[in-house]
């Protein structure tokens, strides 16, 4: 009799852990319609506009050019280097953008690739603020430079 109490606790036991085991359908429902629901895909993130500079500071140097035509008064520098080969490797890549850049050198034996010269200020802060929007934000460090005589 104590064998069939205990076959008996033991048949009512596993039933009760099958039983609970039993998944819910609604739950199974309820995470389905949930991945149904289509979820609009986030706006692509926009650039900031750079501003536009008001208060250009231009640094004066004499300059000598090494490769490209003659700069002008006013030049955009895009980069500074002491490697010639890199500064030389950036004026190529502008100038297959249509740019007609030039290549100089300072007195301190610096490189400075300079995308467009100006005879006049105004035209070069606009083309330096021009070039920040387009390759925004590759050039956001481009200076004037003014060439000493």
């Amino acid at each position: 009799m104590k064998s069939k109490i205990l076959l008996l606790g033991f048949a009512f036991a596993l039933l009760f852990t099958l039983g609970s085991c039993k998944s819910k359908e609604s739950a199974y429902k309820t995470v389905y319609e949930k991945a149904q629901q289509v979820t609009p895909a986030p706006a692509p993130a926009t650039k900031p506009e750079p501003a536009p500079s008001t208060n250009v500071s231009v640094k004066k140097e004499k300059v000598v050019t090494v490769e490209g035509s003659g700069m002008k008064r006013f030049g955009v520098v895009i980069g500074s280097f002491i490697n010639k080969t890199n500064a030389s490797s950036l004026k190529e890549t502008m100038q297959n953008q249509g740019y007609p850049a030039i290549l100089v050198q300072n007195q301190q034996d610096m490189y400075r690739v300079i995308v467009e010269s100006f005879d006049d200020r105004a035209s070069a802060t606009a083309a330096r603020d021009a070039l920040k929007r387009q390759y925004y934000p590759d050039f956001q460090d481009a200076w004037l430079l003014e060439q000493e005589y």
